[in-house]
């Protein structure tokens, strides 16, 4: 029996060029930020955590300017428009899975994805400065802090016949390329994907994500 390609898509780094968060990080965030980046990245705090306390570095004041900025510099990687008309037109479901924030998510995807797809973390600029708050954390099993958890979405919206496709490119991806049938991978998750025997493919474009999910149905 055929099953049901199911694609969870990450966002920065994936869907778009560069890393959005840090983007914004860096064009209006007070030097402090560096720090909480680094961090995260070298796991001394969670995802979750230092997230939080980088967009609390910025006044709810920006966010206007912030979402032109994103609208202005933010690149959507080649191929994509295409790529995600074609799951429409098969019927593939594709979520996208991001730990990134709505504010910018949202208006970056509008009229290519819609929003019932789209799972990432939430804003509330009611205070003096953004606060994230966090509508998909870990389920019971997960304790990483990840924000956005990819595997409990994973395993909420997996499918007993599904065969489930992980397209990513960065550290955040790595737990849940574990969990998937197959992953197309770039940057830091292909190595990730070579040093740990995960089942795998290169991509640039999406083209190219295209090309290898038209291979995988025949697989399947």
């Amino acid at each position: 029996m055929t099953r049901q390609l199911v694609l969870f898509c990450d966002f920065d780094g994936t869907i778009t060029e560069n890393d959005n968060i840090i983007a914004i990080m860096k064009q209006f965030a007070p030097p402090e930020w560096e720090a909480l980046k680094d961090d995260i990245l070298a796991e001394r705090i969670s995802v979750q955590e230092g997230v939080g306390k980088m967009f609390s570095l910025l006044p709810s004041s920006l966010k206007g300017e912030i979402v032109d900025f994103l609208r202005g510099t933010a690149r959507l990687r080649e191929g994509f428009r295409e790529f995600a008309a074609w799951t429409k037109e098969q019927g593939i479901p594709l979520y996208v899975v991001s730990g990134g924030i709505d504010f910018f998510v949202y208006p970056l995807l509008d009229g290519i994805i819609e929003r019932e797809c789209i799972f990432c973390n939430g804003s509330d600029f009611s205070g003096a400065t953004i606060r994230i708050t966090w509508p998909y954390a870990c389920d019971g099993e997960c304790q990483n802090g990840c924000g956005c958890c990819k595997p409990s979405l994973l395993r909420k919206l997996s499918r007993p016949d599904g065969y489930h496709v992980v397209i990513g490119d960065s550290i955040t991806d790595v737990a849940v390329a574990k969990q998937a049938d197959y992953v197309l991978a770039r940057d830091f998750l292909l190595q990730k994907c070579q040093e740990l025997g995960l089942p795998h493919a290169p991509f640039a474009t999406f083209f190219d994500v295209m090309d290898h999910l038209q291979q995988v149905e025949v697989i399947v």
